[in-house]
């Protein structure tokens, strides 16, 4: 039954008895035509369900950490999975929960029911300890960290609990120090072209973004909807109950700023000017969103050379379709002539790479003040694997700056990434192809080159 859930889509297989059984008491009170009223408006949600299941059932996607995720279910006591809200983290352990090694009790920390019954948390769930206790939206109870703690340490089993978190564990107060060796985390992310398979275009993917809810509803204006509600959930009241301090209009603003600086090196004071408020009180909102999971600031790559390199970090949303949002970008039309569409499609590129990456790999940004620059450089330890430039082109080339990069750094492999070119070598140790080439055949042998 679970297996029909596909992202929270309810299916009247799906619906519990009581639920389903309710038009028909109404029925034994309804006269004629109040009966043949509802049980018409009952076979048309019935079928309306049932094609949704269809829909939903044709587009089941599986998630890339399931195999790692049932790999430390059987090695930790505790399983963490982090990543926004709305990405597909309960969604993804419910499709999951027949193939949990135990039962399982599942407690949604948003639910006054469920959160009720752990006023005496460690007496409740010290008397689940032989079923898998999965603790949705984690963050809204910190305090719990250390009575997980302890009752994993009375009896330590693999996967005795599982937590989901809308929040980075820095930012979830007690998380790190408390379950210290006793927790592995995965990132949830939002869908990606490795996942989607062809099931959407790379187009579609771009403009909507990866959150499930946006990428797989096909009316436009429900998507746009949904996405709106979304932020202004953040805003309103996400960020805040995580502890972001700033009222709402300044958070609206920064947020509005921050969509237009995608893709760029970030100036602190200038923001603060802005704001009216001080360069540290910025770098505390912007490290709330990036502990969210909304945005990413991409570290410059250090090396000893004789050059004065840029030392400031880059920002990228993680979900093009939020930041499409934001620019009121709403249609294909729309992302082509606007003029921050290359910078989108380098945050797009970017977010798919490292989503794809083994977490034994980093990613930097490498610019230097002559002029030298990559926008992505991969790395395993000292050992540089690959440089990258983005360009929104197909017919695409090598700037000054590029070759200055490449050279300083002695570079063996590097790509040039397009939305649809061919693959093929512009010259030595430089290749052109489309990023889903790079995805599918040039990434996975990265590694061990």
């Amino acid at each position: 039954m679970l297996r029909l859930m596909c992202f929270g889509i309810p299916v009247p297989w799906a619906v519990p008895v009581s639920r389903r059984a309710e038009p028909l008491s109404r029925f034994r009170s309804a006269g004629t035509k109040e009966f043949k009223k509802l049980h018409y408006s009952c076979i048309f949600e019935m079928r309306f369900q049932f094609y949704v299941f269809i829909f939903y059932l044709c587009f089941m996607i599986e998630r890339k950490l399931t195999d790692r995720f049932f790999s430390y279910l059987k090695h930790f006591p505790v399983v963490g999975i982090v990543g926004p809200r709305q990405v597909g983290k309960t969604t993804f352990i419910k499709l999951n929960m027949e193939r949990f090694p135990r039962p399982a009790v599942y407690l949604d920390l948003e639910s006054p029911e469920d959160y009720n019954k752990l006023q005496d948390p460690e007496l409740y769930l010290g008397h689940e300890e032989d079923n898998i206790v999965v603790l949705d939206e984690i963050q809204r109870k910190p305090d719990l960290f250390p009575v997980i703690r302890s009752l994993v340490d009375k009896k330590r089993i693999p996967g005795r609990f599982i937590i989901l978190g809308s929040a980075s564990p820095d930012l979830i107060r007690d998380s790190s120090e408390s379950l210290a060796g006793r927790i592995a985390y995965l990132e949830l992310n939002p869908l990606d072209l490795v996942e989607i398979d062809n099931r959407q275009s790379i187009d579609r993917l771009w403009l909507k973004g990866g959150f499930p809810d946006a990428l797989l509803q096909d009316v436009d204006e429900i998507s746009i909807s949904w996405m709106r509600n979304f932020i202004r959930t953040y805003i309103e009241r996400d960020l805040p109950m995580l502890g972001l301090a700033a009222p709402v209009q300044t958070t609206e603003r920064l947020w509005s700023m921050l969509a237009h600086l995608n893709g760029t090196t970030i100036n602190y004071s200038q923001i603060a000017g802005s704001l009216g408020v001080s360069s540290n009180t910025v770098k505390s909102y912007i490290q709330f969103f990036e502990h969210s999971f909304l945005i990413r600031m991409m570290q410059p790559y250090f090396v000893n050379i004789r050059k004065r390199l840029v030392k400031s970090p880059k920002l990228y949303f993680r979900d093009t379709g939020i930041l499409h949002h934001m620019l009121r970008i709403f249609s294909q039309n729309d992302l082509y002539g606007h003029p921050g569409s290359g910078h989108s499609w380098e945050s797009f590129v970017i977010q798919q790479i490292i989503n794809n990456l083994p977490e034994t790999v980093d990613t930097w940004f490498f610019r230097t003040q002559d002029g030298s620059e990559l926008d992505l450089i991969i790395t395993k330890g000292v050992k540089i694997l690959a440089g990258i430039e983005i360009k929104h082109s197909n017919v695409p080339g090598l700037t000054r700056g590029n070759t200055l990069a490449i050279n300083t750094l002695q570079i063996n492999k590097n790509f040039i990434i397009t939305p649809s070119t061919d693959d093929y070598p512009l010259r030595e140790q430089v290749r052109v192809c489309n990023l889903e080439t790079f995805i599918f055949k040039h990434l996975p042998g990265l590694e061990n080159s």
